[in-house]
């Protein structure tokens, strides 16, 4: 039975990269429709950012832990376990200056752990969350998949990094672009979009 974690970043009302990872998301589960399908919504929802309760307690035995230490824990192992369960990641984030959202930057915090999502052996580095498709739609106002802006897009080579980082490799990247080039545009890029996801669920 496959599973689906679906996250959503972006804070903008009416969020292409919302909408568009949303519909990604039921069109593999309706391929799947026994899958389980996870939505974490993390601008709805936002996770705390990383604070020293995290950054300490995770280098401590969990007899030593604080309260704190141990809440901040807690939720980074719900994260972790729900990658980790995932067989698909659909992860859906707005283009704000030229990166990511800061939400979905804490999640990717507070799954990054060694010994959980990573570990490094005598080979080298090893990604503990193997074996996972990713989608990433990224939507923007601009274009930025080519062209002169292109170079400004970091929020597609980190994502791929970090994803790279955890072991997933198999990675496909969706674009929502030039949605503030007039209605036109926006309806461009969305039907754009939108046969992408066609053409990945059929």
């Amino acid at each position: 039975m496959s599973s689906i974690l679906l996250l959503t970043a972006s804070p903008r009302p009416g969020s292409f990269s919302t909408q568009i990872a949303i519909e990604l998301a039921e069109r593999l589960q309706a391929v799947n429709p026994a899958g389980a399908l996870i939505h974490r919504d993390l601008a709805a929802y936002p996770l705390p950012h990383m604070d020293g309760g995290f950054t300490t307690g995770i280098h401590k035995p969990a007899e030593d832990l604080t309260a704190a230490e141990a809440a901040a824990l807690r939720l980074s192992d719900e994260l972790v376990a729900e990658i980790l369960a995932a067989d698909t990641l659909v992860i859906g984030t707005a283009f704000i200056n030229f990166n990511i959202t800061s939400n979905l930057k804490s999640w990717i915090d507070y799954i990054g752990r060694a010994g959980k999502t990573f570990q490094y052996t005598a080979s080298g580095l090893e990604g503990l969350a193997k074996g996972k498709k990713a989608y990433i739609v990224l939507a923007s106002g601009g274009i930025y998949s080519e062209g002169p802006a292109a170079a400004l897009d970091h929020a597609t080579p980190y994502l791929k990094s970090v994803l790279a980082f955890i072991g997933i490799t198999d990675v496909e990247v969706i674009r929502v672009e030039g949605v503030n080039r007039g209605a036109d545009g926006a309806a461009n890029a969305v039907t754009a979009a939108r046969a992408r996801i066609a053409r990945i669920a059929a």
